[in-house]
Parts: C-alpha cells; structure tokens; sequence
C-alpha cells in the first residue's frame, strides 16, 4: 500500500513488481515443478503460452522469443528484409524498434507522429521510395496507430507491416486486436510490461502458416530435429521457466487492461480543466487504449517532474531525446526541426504512474500532486 512519510508524503511508485509478486509461492510452486521434469528447453509451458496468447490476440500462431527486440528482427530477418532495404517508422518509440531495423543490415526512415504519440499516416507516403520494403508502426503507450489508414498506403505500394505491438497487449481498432494487421506483431514480456515475465521475453504472432514455421525454426538455430539444420537460425528461444510465470499471469490480463483503463480514466478527468497547463491526447471511442504508459504534455515539465519526485511521485518521461537525435542515429543524416511534432513531444511529455496495483488513495495524491504545483 501507499506508504505515509514524514510531512505527510506518500511514496507512489513507478514499478508495481514488490505488490505483484508478494506472494511468490505460487510462482515457485510452478518453477519447481518444471524442474522436477528438467522440461527446460522449448518445453510443455512453452508450447501452453504459445497457445493461450495466441487465443488472447485471437490469432492462430504465436511464437515466443527471446525479447521483444528479437521479436522484431526476427519477423524483419524471416520476411527478408537486409541491406538496401528501408523501413518506416517513427522516431517517436523506444530505442529498440529503430535498433531492430538497423540490425538486418536495413535503413530505418522516420515519419513524425500524430496527438497520439503514434505515427502519422498523414506523412507515411512521402517517405515511400523504390526501396522502401516494409513499414513497422508502433502502438506506442498501448494506443493504436491508425492501421486502416496505414494498410490502404502498404496495399498501394505493395509494403509488408511489421507491428511494434511491445507496449499495446489486449489494445484494438474498431473491435480489431493488434497483431491482426500486419505480417506479424512483435510483444515484449519484460517485467515491467502489462503482461510481464521475471526478465527478458518476447511474442511474435502471425496468421501464416508458413511464417510461423520459418520463425520457430529460426528461434532455435534453423533446427527442423536434433541433427538437421534447415537454414541458419539464431538462438532466441523464450525460456520455459519465464513461460511457467507468464501462463500464471495470462490470467490477469483482463484484470490489469481495465485497471489501467480505469485509473488513465480518472486522471483525464481530474485534469480536463487544466487546460492551460495539462494537455491531454485526443481518446478516440473507437480505440481500446490500454495505458502501459499514461502520458500526457505539460507546462514547465522538468519543473513538475522535479516537484513530483520531492513529493514522493515516480514520475518518469518516456523519452527527452527523439530516436532521430540521438548519438546512434548521426549517420541517418537527421537534424532537429525534421520531426517538429515528436521533438516538442520530447519537451513536453510526462509519464505518471498507472499501473494495476495503485491504491485510490495513491491516485488522489498523484492528482493532487500535480494540481498543487500548477494551482498553488
């Protein structure tokens, strides 16, 4: 529960893995029993997940992987993509989906995002070229781009979808799950994810049979049995013991969309006339918004960030630099002022804790905390 400090501070954490996993017996009851069987490699609570989070993202196959980084390359690498390639995307994401890309030997190419710190679909033509060979949108802090928009410009020019679905489990468009758009969609279980796992994992889901097969034989090393080798593979197998918690917590997937659907509600309300400090992203009825992160653009953002951490608040900012200005990216040749909509984003944005296991009380204070520092 919220803890109450000296001079009435109450700490409200960012990470909600001490209150998920306080009763860990449970989780150790299955870790011993996969160790009784030594099922350790691809093994029975694999092959059980698989199953299950392909029925959650009502999907036919889902593959599991090593994170959801490999996710991505791996779905990229299976559809052929490599040097001379280009790939869309948007600065507007977290480092990996860009690292994904430039680890198939392609070259990713920006599009600046929308209100709804997704990308654009407004700008995504004008960055086609001849060698453009796949787009990867991301529903980026669990919204959902604008995939019938995207889709109609991928059949147009004849483009493969790689979905960046990492933050967005259970979100959806018009009743439509994504994963269910693209060639593939790439999840992460990191810890810290709606659906999480006690490290790295990740999900890639597909409709193709044929797809499906290519990726579990490249997960583990292009082995179709023990002693022939198909094609050259990696080795980016979801291990079992980190199945055996996520079949445990697949069962509170629900449970854990609505919450954060809920508390994201309350502070949209609680905000509405703040107008003149607070602006909130444009929700969208038909949206399933699921919150792995609740952000919303600020007056003075360093400023309220630091007032909140005095306070006890664990805010964060997802993220002050655009993948496009970063070091890494130098050779892409991009400057400040190319994406003017996601550089102010990176200016103005918050990120307020959200998840599950908040107390109302915690919330109220979050609230009150932000209010004060602007009404004061």
């Amino acid at each position: 529960m919220g803890e109450i400090r000296e001079r009435g501070i109450m700490q409200v954490k960012f990470s909600y893995l001490e209150r998920q996993f306080v009763e860990v017996d449970k989780y150790l009851k299955g870790i011993e029993a996969l160790v009784r069987t030594t099922d350790f490699t691809l093994g029975g609570p694999l092959l059980e997940f698989e199953r299950r989070f392909a029925a959650l993202c009502r999907m036919p196959h889902a593959i599991g992987v090593a994170s959801g980084t490999d996710a991505l390359i791996l779905s990229l690498k299976v559809l052929g993509i490599g040097p001379g390639d280009e790939v869309i995307t948007t600065p507007m994401t977290f480092i990996a989906t860009v690292g994904a890309i430039v680890m198939t030997g392609a070259t990713p190419v920006f599009v600046d995002s929308d209100d709804g710190f997704v990308i654009d679909p407004t700008k995504i033509e004008a960055a086609v070229t001849p060698r453009t060979k796949a787009i990867i949108p991301v529903h980026y802090t669990g919204n959902v781009a604008d995939m019938p928009a995207i889709m109609d410009i991928v059949r147009r020019h004849q483009l493969l979808v790689v979905e960046d679905a990492c933050q967005s489990i259970s979100a959806s468009r018009d009743g439509k799950p994504v994963g269910s758009w693209g060639e593939t969609a790439c999840f992460s279980l990191h810890p810290l994810k709606n659906l999480n796992v006690w490290g790295d994992g990740g999900v890639i889901v597909t409709r193709s049979d044929d797809l499906a097969d290519q990726l579990r034989r490249y997960r583990n090393h292009g082995l179709i049995n023990r002693d022939e080798v198909q094609t050259f593979g990696c080795n980016s197998r979801l291990d079992t013991l980190q199945a055996v918690i996520g079949n445990l917590l697949i069962e509170e997937v629900e449970f854990i969309t609505s919450q954060r659907i809920a508390n994201a509600r309350k502070f949209d309300e609680a905000f509405a006339d703040m107008g003149e400090f607070i602006r909130i992203p444009e929700r969208h009825p038909n949206v399933m918004h699921v919150y792995h992160l609740y952000l919303i653009r600020v007056s003075r953002r360093d400023e309220l960030l630091a007032y909140l951490h005095r306070n006890g608040v664990e805010a964060k900012v997802h993220y002050p630099i655009p993948v496009h200005l970063q070091e890494a990216a130098r050779c892409l040749k991009y400057k400040a002022g190319d994406f003017p909509i996601s550089e102010a984003d990176c200016k103005a944005i918050i990120t307020l804790p959200a998840h599950q296991h908040l107390t109302p009380a915690e919330i109220d204070y979050t609230i009150d905390q932000v209010r004060s520092f602007y009404l004061k």
